[in-house]
């Protein structure tokens, strides 16, 4: 000990050659990264630190500069790397960063090459390099929805990145299928840290760029700090990408908080120092579908404000310069840490709880785990459909031109490119003067030269120039055989062809207004802690958020709006559409599992309309909902008749406006190029067009010519007048269509539209609801058909909530019992974590067929709790949203409802309650914006094997409240003026204090769920490897020394080590 401390009086000089902006920061200097640790190197005694300062290092000769053993040097604005590489080779000091190696920093190109050479995973990527601005390169093209590099082709969204890595103006370029637009990112700017430009469509081309696929992260950014090859502490913070406003603590600092890296992140962190010879090393990590990409490397960075890692910080730098310099000393790391006494205290931060419990309270142990909901989209404008027979030669070679020239190939028009060519090819085909009043045109001929009419001024209506919304569909049908043009032989060509035009249901402003809404009520009462809860979580991550997305537009905008309200965001739609919402058709989206049964149904339903039955009202008065038909008004049969007149009546007030408007429209030039819509301008709206409204307009971008065609074709397919048949499945439209104008469209006055609707809605209540099955056996089967992969998502949701849960708990109780041993408690946690890892992989593999391919692939972001300021970092919620459409939202109530009728269930109740089974008969309708929740409460109190320590509560809302269509108070006035509805509140779907276990949830519908073996196999889970705090005597194993030092070592020591895992702060 006398030699140790002979060798101490010489302290070894630690030299910091850095601008001195990097070491303090103003008045507030104890509060920088750098200045914390090197006082706790200091408070050891072992090593001087050596300041150089601005003035030498900028000044003075490198000769005159201070002597040191150890240098921290690195580059930062207006830093002179070449000086200080000089110092370096006439001193020849121990360097923690390599100083040659941090020019590779400055270029983006650099980067990914040496990341790639070291096998480190980077997005897909391609440069385009240009020698002057704007300069045009044969191997670059850019095309509506993607570029194109050197063969190399990238779908929007996709980023943009200036080479120059001091450039921090990214750009993000979004599909026109999502509005379109661009959203710049940007060094932080007050509170700002991008803004979306919707109006920007084409990349940069003033100099050279990194085009890279986008990569969605679930709207979170992963930012890793190492310490040396052996050391990483990650921080995660909300992505820029979604709505740019910068998260602030009450001292006005960014708020990040420590996650926990998966054993292989931690291997890239120590491959990221080795590949750039930086020991104190940031770098950026994106998360996506089970893998983890750098994206960035940013050099010298510290974690701000967290005592915890300037605590390691320290200890690892001491070890590094203790190996490098007086490797004969001991590194062991004091029992007491010198500079403990004087800490301050960090407060933690609290997270009230609550009995949230909608069906009564289960104990103050009870707390929520996962919240499930189903949601269907938001109010939108009625669905259009267009179909003629075309023998025009422009839009037969259109056909050809997009189906590649083959002429039995279909082709379906969605890009605004192909749209513009079908509106310029339409535009010179539909005549100037309206058929029929100047002309003895066939009545063939007027017919088709009104639906060219039609499909021209959709094409032209700004509110559907976007594929997310519409699309259209040419199908050959007619061919003959006509000479090659070069003379040699035949070929086909079309001479006939169906074209279908489908537009419409789009998502108006009161949809949006309505997911919005919803998704703030979400957050304030369906979380713990009164509004603040869901945030503080998610904000922690301990929330798990996924939210997925049927194929159609309304549902993905009413998804993007949902999230908006619910996180609080900011901003336009687009961006947070791209970054937080995944589709998943194959779950959400098409009936066609079920279209027989369907068909079968509503030609029993169309039976018992048509033939005035009434004998389905009579039986089973206690339960009316088990008979056939129930719903049905007892005189459908005679409202129908009605039905028709008032549509006819409805039909030609506006016939008369669209009149009007198409005289104004052939007296002014209809054939001046239009411009185009701006569709993620619309996106962004919540209001009404209230010029439009004062100008007597209809609602929104639908003309009075487009509104008549959508009521003529409901007159014309609702009845037949020539074979004086009904079709009863028009009636949900004719329904649809009086309760969007009723509700957009009442200042144009139509008259009857009241009475309309009456008769619609009462016909509508019973036809609706029996589409999906005309009894609750049909309903079930239908409904198992339709939402068995839904169903089957939704049981490993809960499934693998309640062992998260339970293997949480384990863990924690373990550490609880370890956490009382004294001296060899540190050893026995670390066997212990040799075990849990063991049974955790185990578990894993036992789990895996639980666990469908996309739940693998679902991003997660864990609290780490030893660096988290967090009361209850072990706390974790899981949140599951699925937005659907109707036909899903009917299915899975009908399971959710019946599935006690199964023969394999008989004798079991029903999950619903009688009074709810009441209930759902008597709603009218599951309207927009219904909606089924699914929440797992967990019960603390409970051994883990009791079934009662899992417990489901489900709630369900009809969403949107017709009232205010149905009377003539101020309020229903004042909503009528905003266009919109209230959505209603949840109602139970269980009696007040029943206790559902999740295995009886399981037990009842499993025979409808598809089977977890079912879904795509999984991939290996990245696992992490623990949740709790491991002991500070972790550090013991960090660092070994540093192996690039080229002059500082001279013991022959310094060879890289074989890769290990990083210790748990990590």
């Amino acid at each position: 000990m006398a030699g140790e401390a002979d060798d101490l009086k010489n302290k070894i000089t630690v030299g910091v050659c850095v601008m001195e902006k990097k070491v303090k920061c103003g008045s507030e200097a104890s509060s920088a990264p750098m200045l914390e640790i090197l006082e706790r190197l200091e408070a050891f005694g072992e090593f001087e630190i050596l300041y150089f300062g601005d003035k030498v290092i900028l000044e003075e000769p490198i000769e005159r500069w201070p002597i040191c053993e150890c240098l921290i040097a690195f580059h930062s604005t207006g830093y002179p790397l070449q000086r200080a590489e000089a110092y370096a080779a006439l001193r020849k000091p121990f360097l923690v960063n390599e100083l040659g190696q941090q020019r590779l920093l400055h270029d983006r190109r650099k980067v990914y090459e040496q990341l790639e050479m070291f096998g480190i995973p980077v997005p897909r990527y391609a440069l385009v390099n240009r020698d002057y601005p704007n300069q045009e390169l044969d191997y670059f093209i850019e095309e509506e929805d993607f570029v194109e590099v050197h063969g190399n082709r990238f779908w929007k969204p996709f980023v943009e990145k200036p080479v120059d890595g001091d450039n921090h103006s990214i750009m993000i370029y979004y599909p026109s299928s999502a509005g379109g637009g661009m959203k710049e990112l940007f060094r932080k700017v007050g509170n700002r840290s991008s803004e979306f430009h919707p109006e920007v469509r084409r990349v940069r081309r003033e100099g050279s760029y990194v085009y890279e696929e986008f990569m969605p992260t679930g709207g979170t950014d992963v930012k890793v700090y190492t310490v040396g090859p052996e050391y990483a502490h990650a921080e995660a913070r909300k992505s820029p990408v979604v709505d740019g406003v910068v998260m602030r603590n009450p001292d006005g600092k960014e708020v990040r908080y420590p996650v926990l890296l998966t054993p292989t992140e931690k291997q890239m962190a120590r491959e990221v120092c080795i590949a750039f010879r930086q020991a104190v090393c940031g770098f950026d990590l994106l998360r996506c579908e089970g893998r983890s990409y750098v994206c960035d490397v940013n050099g010298w960075s510290f974690v701000k404000n967290s005592y915890k890692y300037y605590d390691d910080a320290a200890c690892v730098l001491r070890k590094m310069f203790l190996d490098a310099k007086a490797p004969h000393l001991s590194s062991t790391i004091p029992p007491i840490l010198p500079w403990k006494v004087n800490e301050p205290v960090q407060q933690s931060e609290g997270l009230t709880r609550q009995g949230s419990g909608i069906i009564g309270t289960f104990g103050q142990s009870e707390e929520l785990r996962c919240v499930i909901a189903i949601v269907r989209h938001g109010d939108r404008t009625p669905k259009q459909k267009v179909k003629l027979k075309v023998t025009e030669e422009k839009l037969l070679n259109l056909m050809l031109k997009y189906n590649g020239g083959r002429p039995r190939a279909e082709t379906k028009l969605k890009s605004a490119v192909q749209l513009q060519d079908l509106l310029d090819a339409t535009r010179i085909l539909v005549p100037r003067s309206r058929p029929g009043r100047e002309s003895d045109s066939e009545a063939e001929d007027i017919e088709h030269a009104e639906k060219l009419r039609q499909v021209k001024a959709v094409l032209e209506e700004g509110g559907h120039f976007s594929g997310i919304y519409r699309k259209v569909q040419l199908k050959p049908l007619k061919w003959v055989k006509v000479p090659k043009a070069n003379g040699e032989g035949e070929e086909e060509r079309p001479t006939e062809a169906l074209m279908v035009l489908k537009y419409g249901g789009v998502l108006t402003h009161a949809g949006r207004k309505q997911a919005e809404e919803l998704g703030r009520y979400f957050r304030n009462n369906m979380y713990p802690g009164e509004g603040t809860g869901l945030l503080r979580l998610h904000s922690t991550y301990r929330h798990d958020l996924k939210i997925y997305s049927s194929d159609e537009g309304r549902v993905q905008m009413s998804a993007a709006a949902f999230a908006k309200g619910l996180l609080d965001l900011e901003g336009q739609l687009t961006p947070i559409l791209v970054s937080l919402v995944s589709k998943d058709s194959s779950m959400l989206d098409g009936l066609d599992n079920a279209s027989i049964e369907i068909k079968e149904a509503k030609a029993r339903l169309n039976e018992i309309i048509t033939s005035g039955m009434k004998s389905v009202h009579s039986s089973c008065p206690e339960k009316p909902w088990m008979v056939d038909g129930s719903g049905l008004p007892a005189n459908a049969s005679e409202l129908l008749p009605k039905l028709v007149n008032l549509t006819k009546k409805v039909t030609e007030q506006v016939r008369c406006l669209a009149m009007d408007e198409d005289e104004e429209l052939v007296e002014t030039s209809s054939y001046e190029v239009i411009p185009p819509y701006d569709q993620a301008k619309a996106l962004g709206k919540t209001n009404i067009d209230v010029d439009r409204i004062a100008a007597g307009l209809p609602c929104g971008s639908e003309g009075f010519l487009l509104m008549f065609a959508r009521w003529r074709k409901l007159e014309r397919d609702l009845y037949n007048e020539r074979k004086g048949r009904f079709d009863i499945t028009q009636i949900p439209d004719v329904y649809d269509s009086c309760k969007y104008d009723l509700l957009h469209n009442a200042h144009l006055n139509l008259e009857g539209l009241d009475e309309l609707f009456k008769v619609a809605q009462l016909l509508a209540d019973g036809v609706i609801p029996n589409e999906y099955g005309i009894n609750p056996r049909q309903k079930l089967k239908i409904g198992s058909k339709i939402a068995r992969r839904l169903m089957g998502k939704i049981l490993i949701d809960l499934r693998n909530t309640r062992e998260e849960a339970i293997s949480v708990a384990e863990l924690k109780c373990n550490q609880d019992i370890l956490n009382t041993g004294k001296e060899d408690g540190d050893y026995l946690l670390k066997s212990q974590s040799k075990t849990e890892s063991s049974r955790r992989t185990s578990f894993t593999s036992e789990m895996s067929m639980d666990q469908d391919e996309d739940d693998d692939k679902e991003i997660k972001y864990r609290l780490d709790p030893k660096y988290a300021n967090v009361k209850t970092p072990e706390r974790h919620v899981r949140t599951r949203l699925y937005f659907t459409s109707e036909s899903h939202i009917h299915s899975l109530m009908n399971v959710l409802r019946y599935c006690n009728l199964d023969e394999s269930l008989q004798g079991e109740n029903s999950l619903v309650c009688d009074n709810a089974l009441d209930r759902l008969h008597r709603t009218k309708e599951l309207d927009y914006m219904s909606y089924i929740v699914l929440r797992l409460f967990e019960n603390t109190e409970v051994a883990f094997e009791d079934p009662t320590r899992f417990r489901v509560e489900m709630t369900f809302s009809r969403g949107a409240d017709l009232s205010p269509l149905e009377r003539n108070d101020s309020e229903a006035a004042s909503l009528h003026q905003e266009h919109t509805l209230p959505i209603m509140g949840p109602e139970r779907l269980q009696e007040v204090g029943s206790c559902l276990t999740l295995e009886m949830m399981e037990k009842m519908v499993r025979p409808f769920a598809m089977p977890a073996e079912d879904f795509p196999p999984p991939t290996i889970p990245q696992g992490f490897t623990g949740y709790f705090s491991k002991s500070a005597a972790v550090l013991e194993r960090l660092v070994n020394l540093w192996p690039f030092h080229k002059h500082g070592n001279t013991n022959g020591t310094n060879s890289p080590k074989s890769p290990r895992n990083l210790p748990e702060s990590c």
